[in-house]
């Protein structure tokens, strides 16, 4: 089981950021949404998978990893579930949508960049903890450690006023090349991850 629920979670990580990346693409913001919430389960269970390997001398680094996941878990689950139920089916007013749409650059925007934040702190602290024995977990431990990067954009970009022009419902290409670039990034941790946790 200690194999087999971790490669499950790298699955679902490789399948829901595929299909994030098809959705944003064909503009399907309910599959967007949608596959984004089932994402931090995933991901969850692939940490797990490396919290449970790491020896004791990482043992302090996989469970700061371990932390990071489970609140960008809560921060993802607010910011979807909201935008599936509450902004899809209620009539709300003005200032409410501004604030919980996530389109619409608000405080749920905000909140979901923190989110995917703490996700990049989670993988630079879980690849610290990673003995990397092979070619391919060696390009894991590498992708997961530089993916702690995004944690800086994404906890200062929003103090900026850089998403302001979201206010007012305006499309903007960059950030959807953004985030399939991101998921053309992810896409291979969680397939080396899969791997990893294949191997007897």
């Amino acid at each position: 089981m200690d194999k087999i629920i971790p490669k499950a979670g790298a699955a679902i990580t490789v399948v829901t950021v595929f299909l994030f990346a098809v959705f944003l693409a064909v503009d399907f913001s309910f599959g967007s949404y949608f596959v984004c919430m089932l994402l931090p389960i995933g991901y969850i269970m692939m940490a797990a998978g490396f919290h449970h390997e790491s020896c004791d001398k990482r043992r302090v680094s996989s469970n700061i990893g371990m932390i990071f996941s489970a609140i960008y878990a809560v921060l993802i689950f607010l910011v979807y579930f909201a935008q599936v139920t509450s902004v899809r089916l209620e009539d709300l007013n003005e200032q409410a949508v501004r604030i919980l749409n996530y389109q619409r650059g608000g405080l749920f925007f905000n909140y979901d960049l923190l989110g995917y934040g703490m996700m990049a702190l989670s993988t630079f602290f879980i690849g610290l903890s990673i003995k990397a024995e092979c070619k391919a977990d060696k390009w894991l431990k590498f992708l997961m450690l530089l993916h702690g990067i995004f944690f800086i954009s994404c906890f200062i970009m929003p103090m900026t006023g850089v998403f302001t022009s979201m206010a007012s419902g305006e499309e903007s290409s960059g950030g959807t090349i953004a985030l399939l670039i991101w998921c053309v990034y992810f896409i291979p941790i969680g397939a080396l991850a899969y791997r990893h946790f294949g191997k007897s």
